[in-house]
């Protein structure tokens, strides 16, 4: 459907649509004035003092709106027992999140994926980078919510139907973070958190404290904030993981699908967050007010993960047996491996992984806002400002050992169990040192922009105001990987004067005794030998720079600039129990995509992998996103509203990029396209809302996205250069001409991001707010998700079940909350060129305050109570991929207010 039918048929079925965005109710404890999406103000009649009055401003701002959308004040926040802004946000309908790690970092909106959920901060978007390797070696648009902690937030919007002022690129929804602003405050207003945070795997108990203060004049017509934070967490996952499953004749004549690789992980973990914000407020009369806003958040990351692996796929490759077989839907879910002696021959039954990673994430952002309104009837808006991101590992030490020998493995019961014969686990005896490498991997996102709006009030019949903006925007994405050539480095390696050995690295202990006992099974690996993370980092950085020099590693260097020009025009209407919009967003990307090909004619430099040549990819495409809003007032109690429009994400950088990168123990791959189309949809949002009282909300809501085309891989075999050292190469890999005779060409499988079938996501939100008697009051919602691609392709993201329930208690002396957390199964995507699938998460979280005084309040919090496992499996719950153990969290502490 092109845009201008869309429109019509917008404007026909909602009659005479429009729209005014979500009334923003001000977080504050005196009343004050409320700024609107639109830039109205008006006077709140709601006094937010606890968690039945945030309810019950989120309920008002929830009525008064003209869009589909929820919102959370910091009332909200801060009684949640959340820690940042995803996990808060995960208890509104429609929106889920994924704990990977122990918290939520990203999330869902309405059955899509993160990177479709478009994240503003104070109505811009936020620069966004990650802490973890691999998220920042993927490059996605989704905005890492980690790196934004609770305390420094006033207020979450969530927009689930589009409209034209809004900014563009959430076909998921859009996501609106407000800071607090001084003149909304007390003249005087000082808070402060101080607790004491303990992870029962870790078992370490840190600290962590928040504060703020805020300052206005008698006049108050100018205002300052200042907010802090610092937090740190030593934490723990244990996890049982495999790498994936490929086809092996098992005897007969008869092939099944093996694991690759089966390994019992441990990965620690120092986390260090601090940051803060800043906002002045200058409003010298009520046709001016300026706000200058600045954020800082610096999310320190290091991290050791070791891994102790079986290694089917390896054994059989080189020659070795698999005996005693049980195969179940075409899966050998059991039996006995033995590799050959040949180790010089790269034959292995055994692969440790030991990586120690220096990391971290910072986000930077300063905005300029400037409201005018040089009559009555016209405001004049500017926003203008600069944000910046930087994710990096700036020093990543891998160690992998390896040797012969025989196991038996067991995937049945659900929990992978390995026994090896040998090696013994418990020793680095006999250990080969068959890879080493010191990479670094930086990635950085910075945006520069500028808004420039007007609004004119009107009395034309039923129109209201006539409001139009233009907008521009600057993007620059670039990453850049460094590593060492481990064709080099891996012979190489001294130790006091002689080759090192496994031996040299150990710590003279195993792991945790209590490692793996929430989920392993009694024949699970839980015993090995152990990697100091201080040795390794001192024996990689004694090297000679001739083997331990960096190179730049080509696939994963790359740069991206995006310019945005475009603009809106939006006609309001209203009357009697009525109001909407409808309007129209244009906006043309300039695209530039910078990388390397592999090979090529005349490549223009080299690298132990090869010949690379430079290659600039400049594209330009334009979007028309038509909307139309409309609100009825069935009666002072029902609201009846409708929406649609075209949205549109643009594809992750990662995949607008030319070059292809490479995993050479799997022989797998990533690669991108410069010329990939964006997701585009036509989406359809109708709800009912009824509001029996102010502090009561039932309301139904139907979504239809008509999904143009999804983003997806596509996997074909390309035969590749990588470096090995000779006989450790896999089998299938030939020896490359050019005379290096570390360098193989092997046959990768690549996944490749194309554009492929469209599809649809539908499905209904329902909730329900209530108090119930006395102090007692629930809240809960489910949402009902249904994905489909057109070809039958999985969606990542999708639950089709999701829910929240939150029951709580308050009275003078004591606030109390609990609150439950289930999403379904889902996709999450392709890895390693095979399906990657997690199983239903739950989680029940709890949080208490006693009021010592109006001043002080004693707290305790606990995340993830049940203890709850996070399941992944690739297709069939028979082939598992990995199960993580995150433990929980306690946090006791007091907070103080005056």
């Amino acid at each position: 459907m092109t845009a201008i039918r869309l429109l019509a048929a917008s404007v026909s079925s909602l009659a005479l649509a429009a729209t005014a965005q979500a009334q923003s109710t001000a977080n504050n404890t005196q009343p004050g004035p409320v700024q609107t999406a639109e830039g109205d103000t008006a006077e709140p009649d709601i006094v937010v003092t606890g968690i039945r009055a945030s309810v019950q401003a989120s309920i008002a701002a929830k009525r008064d709106s003209s869009v589909i959308s929820d919102v959370l004040t910091a009332e909200d926040i801060g009684k949640f027992p959340d820690k940042n802004v995803a996990e808060a946000l995960q208890r509104i309908p429609g929106i889920v999140i994924n704990r990977e790690f122990g918290d939520g970092e990203r999330v869902s909106l309405r059955g899509t994926a993160p990177n479709l959920t478009k994240t503003l901060v104070n109505g811009h978007s936020i620069a966004t980078a990650d802490w973890f390797i691999l998220d920042q070696v993927a490059s996605t648009r989704s905005f890492n919510y980690l790196t934004l902690p609770a305390e420094i937030v006033g207020q979450l919007e969530v927009y689930k139907s589009p409209q034209a002022d809004i900014e563009e690129g959430g076909v998921g929804g859009t996501i609106n973070v407000h800071t607090r602003n001084p003149l909304d405050l007390k003249p005087l207003t000082l808070s402060a958190s101080v607790q004491g945070v303990y992870s029962d795997l870790s078992g370490k108990f840190d600290p962590q404290v928040s504060g703020l203060v805020s300052w206005k004049n008698a006049d108050e017509t100018f205002g300052i904030l200042i907010g802090g934070i610092y937090q740190k967490r030593q934490t723990r996952r244990d996890g049982i993981e495999i790498f994936g499953y490929a086809p092996f004749a098992i005897g007969g004549g008869a092939t099944a699908n093996v694991p690759t690789l089966i390994g019992s992980t441990i990965f620690q973990q120092e986390r260090e967050r601090y940051g803060g914000n800043i906002g002045i407020q200058f409003r010298p009369s009520d046709a001016l007010e300026i706000n200058v806003t600045g954020l800082y958040s610096r999310f320190g990351a290091d991290n050791f993960n070791q891994n102790y692996l079986a290694w089917p796929d390896r054994a059989l490759g080189s020659g070795g047996t698999i005996t005693n077989v049980t195969v179940q839907n075409g899966t050998a879910v059991a039996g006995t491996v033995t590799s050959t002696n040949n180790a010089a021959g790269g034959a292995r039954a055994m692969v440790f992984d030991a990586i120690d990673r220096q990391a971290f994430a910072e986000t930077y952002s300063a905005d300029l806002d400037v409201n005018y309104k040089p009559t009555d009837q016209l405001t004049v808006h500017l926003k203008a400002g600069w944000t910046k991101a930087t994710g990096e590992t700036s020093n990543e030490n891998f160690l992998e050992t390896a040797s012969t020998g025989s196991f038996t493995y067991d995937l049945r019961g659900g929990t992978p169990q390995v026994h090896f014969t040998s090696p013994n686990p418990t020793s680095p005896a006999g250990a080969l040192i068959d890879f080493a490498r010191i990479q670094s991997v930086t990635n950085k996102d910075e945006e520069k922009y500028a808004y420039l709006d007007f609004e004119q009030q009107v009395d034309w019949g039923p129109m209201t105001a006539l409001k139009v903006g233009v907008k521009y925007t600057d993007h620059d994405r670039t990453a850049l990987r460094l590593a060492t050539n481990g064709g080099a480095l891996t012979p190489g390696l001294v130790c006091s004067g002689a080759p090192c050995t496994a031996a040299s690295f150990a710590s003279g202990h195993g792991t945790p005794d209590d490692f793996l006992d929430g989920i392993g099974a009694s024949g699970t690996l839980k015993d090995y030998w152990t990697v100091d993370p201080a040795r390794l980092r001192q024996i990689y950085g004694s090297q000679a720079a001739a083997i331990s020099g960096k190179f730049v590693v080509p696939g994963n260097t790359y740069s991206i600039n995006e310019k945005a020009y475009g603009g809106y025009a939006m006609a309001k209407f209203g009357g009697e129990g009525w109001r909407g919009n409808v309007g129209v967003r244009v906006i043309k990307t300039d695209q530039t995509s910078t990388g390397s090909l592999i090979g090529g004619a005349n490549p223009q430099f080299t690298n132990p992998f090869g010949g690379f040549t430079p290659i600039t990819s400049d594209r330009s495409y334009t979007d028309v996103l038509p909307s139309a809003n409309l609100s009825i007032d069935l009666s002072p109690k029902f609201v009846l509203r409708f929406a649609a429009g075209k949205t549109v994400t643009r594809p992750d950088f990662v995949d607008i990029t030319p070059g292809v990168d490479l995993n050479g123990t799997l022989l797998t791959g990533q690669g991108g396209d410069p010329n990939l189309q964006p997701y585009r949809a036509n989406q359809y949002d109708a709800s009912l809302e009824w509001y029996p009282d102010n502090e009561t909300i039932v309301a139904l809501a139907v979504f239809y996205k008509d999904i143009q085309s999804y983003i997806v891989n596509r996997t074909s075999t390309e035969t590749l250069p990588g470096v090995f050292v000779p006989g450790t190469q896999p089998a299938s890999c030939v020896v490359a001409p050019g005379g290096n005779p570390n360098l193989f060409n092997c046959p990768y499988q690549i996944n490749r991001r194309s554009n492929g079938a469209g599809g649809r996501n539908q499905g209904f939100e329902f909730q329900i707010s209530r108090p119930i008697w006395g102090g007692f009051g629930a809240i809960a919602n489910y949402t009902y998700s249904d994905a489909k691609a057109s070809n039958g392709d999985q969606i990542p993201g999708n639950s089709k079940h999701s829910a929240n329930v939150t029951g709580y208690y308050e009275n003078d002396l004591l606030t109390a909350r609990l609150s439950y957390n289930y999403r379904s199964a889902f996709f999450i995507d392709i890895d390693r060129s095979a399906p990657l699938n997690q199983a239903a998460l739950s989680s029940l979280d709890a949080s208490l305050g006693i009021n010592v005084t109006k001043n002080i309040t004693l707290t305790a919090d606990a995340v993830n109570l049940t203890n709850q496992k996070i399941v992944q499996y690739s297709g069939t719950r028979d082939r598992v991929r990995a199960i993580y153990d995150n433990g929980r969290q306690f946090f006791v502490g007091a907070r103080f207010k005056f």
